[in-house]
């Protein structure tokens, strides 16, 4: 066993040891999401107020509203929620590469084989070379996407990895 997974088996003991929680309903209680990144510099419930069973929280590589596309719609249509927290960050690794660029990374790491697949997949990476205008770019995608219907309120928002603070951009 790695030290990593000894270490996720020590904290589960812990935590389990005094959890009073598994009463919650599956729907998240307050009836919204939050889209943010993976970026491990953000803890969203810490950040964004969410207690547990609060919210659902969706993360993926740069908060791509396009990617969790799937996870929304099923949050919304299955689950009830009835709003849309999306929060990029400063200091993202999504503003620093190209398509290109992560093709190349893969072929050297992973050989041609990878890239194939890649291709095949035809797999976009969705990097951005603008915070503030990806923000405002996925909100649109989410207000126009007739997957969501038109009642879903949809903000859109900034989280600095530097101060803690997160501003409204939409």
């Amino acid at each position: 066993m790695s030290a990593i997974q000894k270490n996720v088996e020590a904290a589960s003991e812990k935590y389990s040891s005094s959890f009073t929680k598994g009463h919650l309903a599956l729907p998240p209680a307050k009836k919204y999401l939050v889209l943010t990144c993976m970026d491990a510099r953000i803890d969203p419930a810490q950040a964004f107020g969410i207690e547990l069973g609060d919210a659902h929280v969706i993360r993926n590589a740069g908060a791509s509203a396009p990617d969790a596309l799937r996870s929304i719609i099923i949050s919304e249509q299955l689950l009830g929620t009835h709003e849309i927290v999306l929060v990029k960050h400063t200091g993202c690794g999504m503003l620093t590469f190209s398509n290109s660029d992560a093709y190349g990374l893969v072929e050297t790491n992973l050989g041609s084989e990878a890239v194939d697949e890649l291709k095949t997949r035809n797999l976009d990476f969705l990097p951005f070379s603008d915070l503030e205008e990806e923000v405002k770019k996925d909100v649109k995608y989410l207000q126009d996407a007739k997957l969501v219907p038109n009642n879903v309120a949809i903000s859109g928002w900034i989280y600095e990895v530097e101060t803690g603070k997160t501003r409204r951009v939409v």
